[in-house]
């Protein structure tokens, strides 16, 4: 497959392959960003639930905002998968996360897809490169893995496998980026992208420590919720700990607190902070800062923290 001729900007209509709640998600999405969307799932009841998942979710989206054109009307559901992509511009697959389904499917999605067309997974740990090994056109198959719900969680991690063509990868993130997403453009294939990884690690420990009496499922949440959960709208956990470091930020972090990773304080096993680690996590938070000093982060993180804080107790306030 060669380049497509037109960039994201020339897309108007969508196919959504799987309506599930990924799917269906995806679905809310586009059509709150204005696009003509074309669905097809293969379960006889699909319509019905995926016009009551659009339903439900548009109160939101009319909350963010939609952009113009935007209307549910705009969605057509179709019987044969065909029709689904024909006359659109991208694929996004949704279908359930069962390797041998989503290697049929994807071929299935590429032998009737127009050529110049990119076609994305949801996939949430599947790698592109082992889903791809039925499909013809491997060049323009790529990983968009979105986070639940899709119309109402900004991230998309973007990845292609071995045989995706580079210009796909760059593509697919234009495209995401054009719709409203926050793109996170991998330089590598990894099980489970970046995001899962770090959830997982967290929900791991959580249920070790369930099962050994340590804390309660009450405890484990409001841990979160009301500490370091506050912080992450605004600063993810490396510039958190930055931060923690005072004046001298993430440099004096480690050398002070670095040989706390041999301590037991959770179930994974800590990487030895050769001095490799050491100054690539400095540089990174080094960048990340932006140029920003400390005291300038610190009061960015804190006048989110107190925004986060005034939302959530407005959010429960309102639900009484």
């Amino acid at each position: 497959m060669s380049e497509p001729a037109e960039g994201p900007e020339a897309v108007d209509t969508v196919a959504c392959i799987g309506a599930g709640v990924i799917g269906g998600g995806w679905v809310a999405h586009f059509l709150a960003q204005g696009y003509r969307v074309r669905a097809w799932d293969p379960a006889p009841d699909a319509a019905a639930k995926l016009d009551r998942l659009v339903a439900a979710a548009w109160p939101a989206l009319i909350e963010l905002g939609l952009a113009d054109g935007a209307d549910r009307k705009n969605l057509t559901v179709t019987d044969r998968l065909a029709d689904a992509v024909a006359g659109a511009g991208f694929v996004q697959e949704s279908a359930p996360e069962q390797l041998e389904l989503k290697r049929r499917l994807l071929a299935d999605i590429d032998a009737v897809t127009p050529a110049d067309v990119v076609i994305a997974s949801s996939t949430s740990g599947y790698s592109m490169t082992e889903m791809a090994v039925e499909a013809v056109d491997t060049g323009r198959l790529v990983v968009g893995h979105p986070f639940n719900p899709p119309y109402l969680i900004p991230l998309v991690e973007v990845v292609g496998g071995e045989l995706t063509e580079p210009w796909a990868v760059e593509w697919a993130s234009a495209f995401y980026s054009r719709v409203g997403k926050s793109v996170i453009t991998m330089d590598q294939e990894l099980p489970g992208f970046i995001a899962n990884r770090l959830q997982e690690a967290l929900w791991r420990e959580a249920l070790h420590m369930v099962a050994n009496g340590e804390a309660t499922v009450e405890q484990i949440d409001t841990a979160i919720t009301d500490g370091p959960g506050l912080r992450w709208p605004a600063q993810g956990p490396m510039l958190t700990f930055h931060l923690a470091g005072g004046e001298g930020g993430m440099a004096h972090m480690l050398d002070h607190f670095g040989p706390s990773l041999q301590s037991p304080w959770t179930r994974l096993e800590a990487p030895a902070l050769t001095r490799e680690l050491r100054d690539a996590v400095v540089d990174g938070c080094d960048k990340a800062a932006g140029g920003k000093s400390i005291a300038e982060l610190v009061a960015e993180r804190d006048r989110a923290v107190i925004a986060v804080q005034r939302a959530v107790r407005a959010s429960r306030g309102s639900a009484r």
